[in-house]
């Protein structure tokens, strides 16, 4: 009690002055229909503008949860992913097992950080090393891939983005197997370039473009593009192929890093027999 009496002689003249101002409003309207209905209808302009503008800041923060889960959702799909299963060889032993093992998993994150106007783009990623992620890991989109894992803290990742001149990606033609090297020469940031093809393979303006699996970074068939253009020089047995690049690099929310569960394995292996040799 004794705070609300203190209250009210503290803002005495607002109290009285929004009293009055009642007061003379009610008078003036009580016998106006046409002002009441002038001031009604302004009531409801700014209530409705006030209620219009509070929804849309009310969904704009419900809808970074809902993309949120759906990215988890879309992860547990991708999980499940034929290719990111390999064939087991069957045995006696495990003729009753199921013939596929897993090779790649994915984990979602959120791109916090991007960039696609250098000659050497980069991305950062709201996932680390607490939370799976790795260097040298792959990272894609949901229409294509991005780039690899360069570096880790607890908490972040930095990814070297596929607009990056020091990035190679193996690379094939779908419809036909045949596969080169792709990087970007630091124009568009919606073209790459294919080379290593011979000349002698039958391409077509819209042939689609994927990683071959020839690494231990990206499973095979991740879709990469779509040819835009190729060329030959004079005297070269090798096309020069134009990729329209599938992922939006100006508009990336949410990625997939792929992890590889077969990569020590597979880079032991052809380490110790290169040194070999």
């Amino acid at each position: 009690m004794r705070k609300l009496l203190e209250f009210v002689i503290r803002f005495h003249f607002t109290i009285m002055f929004l009293l009055l101002q009642t007061v003379a409003l009610v008078v003036m309207l009580r016998d106006d229909e046409a002002k009441r209905e002038t001031v009604l209808s302004s009531a409801n302009a700014v209530s409705g503008y006030f209620y219009e503008n509070f929804n849309f800041i009310t969904e704009y923060f419900s809808l970074r949860a809902k993309n949120d889960a759906l990215a988890e959702e879309n992860t547990r799909y991708r999980n499940t992913y034929l290719r990111s299963y390999r064939e087991k060889v069957p045995s006696v032993e495990s003729v009753r097992d199921s013939l596929l093992t897993q090779k790649y998993y994915y984990l979602s994150a959120r791109v916090i950080n991007n960039s696609v106007n250098s000659p050497h783009n980069y991305l950062t990623l709201d996932k680390g090393r607490l939370d799976g992620i790795q260097p040298d890991m792959g990272v894609v989109s949901a229409t294509g891939i991005v780039g690899v894992v360069r570096a880790v803290s607890d908490h972040y990742a930095s990814v070297i983005s596929v607009l990056n001149q020091k990035l190679r990606v193996s690379a094939k033609i779908k419809k036909n197997g045949y596969y080169g090297s792709l990087y970007w020469q630091g124009q568009s940031h919606t073209l790459a370039t294919l080379m290593e093809i011979p000349n002698h393979v039958e391409i077509a303006v819209g042939d689609t473009i994927v990683t071959s699996g020839y690494s231990v970074i990206f499973p095979e068939g991740e879709t990469i593009g779509v040819i835009s253009d190729f060329r030959q020089d004079a005297g070269d047995s090798f096309f020069e192929i134009d990729v329209e690049l599938s992922t939006n690099f100006k508009n990336l929310s949410y990625v997939y890093v792929v992890g590889n569960l077969h990569r020590e394995e597979q880079i032991e292996l052809e380490e110790g027999t290169e040194n070999g040799q």
